[in-house]
């Protein structure tokens, strides 16, 4: 019996990992996400779909501890010094969003016909964003430790703490039967201090001890368990106290960012926080009551729009009034519009606190999970919106200009090629789309003109045609591309020099018939490489040898990539003067023009 009882925990293990496995590379390849093939995968298999789970809470329970690792994984970021700067986002930014958001998605309860005691459940329930979804979002997007990314770290960081307050004044307005059998607030409150201040002492006197230790032992399990140990433990110590079990991760975390173990303790948890984060989005998927959904479906579809637009308007109005661009509060209203993980609890304490009835819980909460369903799209259709046209009143626009070179891109490149010029007297007319980049040329005293390089109206009013030389240095492959293609179209005898992307790039770029081309980072890369070995201690004649080899096969390689396969190295290499060129640089020169030689009768 107890065996039957194992094979069928087992059973349920390999399909919550292969739902997974499936459903996430899929979802991911359509580029819709990991997080809707997380939520996809788990309506499918769990008790609304194929019945493969009947109890979609505990799951959601244990993959709870994702949520709680990925906030201690944050923690680890976050030095108190750097949280201390963050002050004002949090209790500033987060407050002012939270009161913002919580008083109109009240109101549209109100408004709906919802007893007041229960619309501010419902829409204090929505505004606590889900921290793990939005954390996801902002991982996949690279956005994580921007400046952007760490205000909505923030706002996070105050909603999370918000549950406390919130689920105190579910008992103060509940029914008086209900609020009887609870603690008074003022010792709630001050178990919760207890607690934080304990954790805060243990961060600071015992962990950095404690892993001297264990490191000591040089067992790397124990170190593994002794992680596990610091999140799980703190993660109960807040629970304890009546606060969030992520928010003790997120302290734990904190505590041990300046310690020396940082890196390792990442590490160690890196892979548990992922399968766990995993799995709550399953059991979230699982928690859609498609009965529910079908039979109340209007009131959902209203529920989920109204709430989403209307505290997508609020978060877009906060952040424009703490003086973010429009871009940005745009971004951050996309991301944050949805309900989270801790609308469940709310909800359920609302419930039993006689606010909110069995019904109405139920839509709430199918509610919140389509909403977090539903953000990746937002995210994704926000790309489609046309770029804000940027203020440009008071930069100077291309028009009537002459000069010996015309530089299209003045970013981190095109500043350091425009000082050679600049500095034996070569006159030079710059142009950039990037209005901030003009803004801040000018502060460091150049001249760039605001115009955009792919518009043949812009290039003839810089000058294109009076120009000895035209540079092109943008950042982007689809950008150089358009303006290649424009230049060898219209201006078919411009001297054309090319920063190029990469390889690809630079063999696409000498098919258009580039006079010059060099790839962003190869002349770095090749010197990085030559201090590397000179720091191994190799001579410099050894090192110059190297680097001539290491360009010679370059060549070949481009060469041979140029003509389809028609020749090879050996054809290459046969087509070099006899005498040698020791010099890399010349040596290589001779061998592009060998491999173009090469290339052009393998053509004939």
């Amino acid at each position: 019996m107890a065996a039957e009882v194992q094979g069928a925990d087992l059973a349920q293990i390999v399909v919550l990992l292969g739902a997974g496995v499936v459903a996430v590379p899929i979802f991911k390849r359509i580029g819709l996400g990991s997080v809707i093939g997380y939520l996809a995968a788990g309506v499918a298999i769990g008790p609304f779909g194929l019945g493969l789970f009947t109890d979609p809470q505990a799951i959601l329970h244990v993959a709870e501890l994702g949520v709680v690792m990925f906030l201690f994984v944050i923690g680890l970021e976050m030095r108190p010094s750097r949280l201390w700067g963050l002050r004002r986002e949090i209790f500033g930014l987060g407050l002012a969003q939270v009161v913002a958001c919580g008083t109109l998605l009240t109101l549209i309860g109100i408004a709906v016909g919802l007893p007041p005691a229960a619309a501010f459940v419902a829409g204090m329930g929505f505004v606590l964003t889900s921290t793990a979804t939005v954390m996801q979002l902002l991982e996949e997007r690279g956005d994580t430790a921007s400046p952007s990314g760490q205000r909505i770290v923030s706002i996070l960081l105050l909603e999370d703490l918000a549950i406390v307050p919130l689920l105190a004044i579910v008992v103060l307005i509940g029914p008086a039967t209900s609020s009887d059998a609870h603690q008074p607030f003022w010792l709630s409150a001050l178990i919760a201090l207890g607690c934080v201040a304990a954790l805060v002492a243990a961060g600071r006197w015992l962990l950095n001890p404690m892993f001297r230790i264990l490191a000591g032992a040089n067992a790397r399990e124990v170190m593994t368990g002794a992680a596990l140990l610091v999140v799980l433990g703190s993660a109960l110590a807040m629970q304890f106290g009546g606060l969030s079990m992520a928010m003790g991760a997120f302290l734990a975390g904190v505590m041990l960012s300046e310690s020396s173990f940082r890196h390792q303790l990442e590490a160690d948890i890196e892979p548990f926080r992922g399968i766990l984060l995993g799995l709550f989005f399953l059991g979230v998927g699982m928690s859609l009551d498609l009965g529910v959904l079908v039979s109340d479906w209007h009131h959902i579809l209203a529920a989920v729009v109204g709430y989403m637009v209307v505290k997508a308007i609020g978060i877009f109005g906060i952040a424009r009034l703490f003086r973010a661009n429009r871009k940005e509060a745009l971004s951050r209203a996309a991301l944050m519009a949805q309900g989270g993980e801790f609308a469940f609890v709310l909800y359920a304490a609302a419930t039993s606190a006689g606010i909110i009835d069995g019904r109405t819980n139920a839509i709430l909460t199918a509610t919140v999970i389509i909403s977090m369903a539903l953000t990746p799209l937002t995210v994704m259709a926000l790309k489609l919106l046309p770029e804000p046209k940027p203020n440009v009143d008071d930069l100077d626009v291309a028009d009537g200009l002459e000069a010996r070179v015309l530089m299209i891109g003045f970013g981190r490149f095109g500043q350091i090629t425009a000082q050679f010029l600049l500095s034996e007297g070569i006159d030079v007319t710059a142009i950039d789309s990037d209005a901030d980049m003009v803004r801040s040329a000018a502060r460091f005293g150049f001249k760039v003109y605001y115009g955009d390089g792919t518009r043949l109206d812009v290039l003839r009013a810089a000058g294109i045609e009076h120009a000895d030389l035209v540079v092109v240095c943008t950042d982007k492959r689809e950008a150089t591309d358009l303006i290649v293609e424009l230049i060898r179209s219209e201006f078919p005898l411009s001297k054309l020099y090319v920063r190029s992307y990469d390889r690809q790039h630079t063999l696409k770029l000498r098919q258009q018939g580039v006079d010059f081309e060099i790839r962003e980072t190869y002349e770095s890369a090749f010197t990085f490489g030559m201090k590397s070995l000179e720091g191994l201690g190799y001579d410099e004649s050894h090192i110059a040898d190297v680097a001539e080899t290491i360009r010679e096969r370059e060549a070949a390689r481009l060469a041979i990539q140029m003509s389809g396969g028609k020749i090879s190295y050996t054809d290459i290499q046969g087509k070099l003067k006899p005498e040698p060129l020791v010099e890399p640089k010349r040596r290589a020169k001779a061998l592009n023009e060998a491999a173009e030689k090469a290339t052009a009768e393998a053509a004939e």
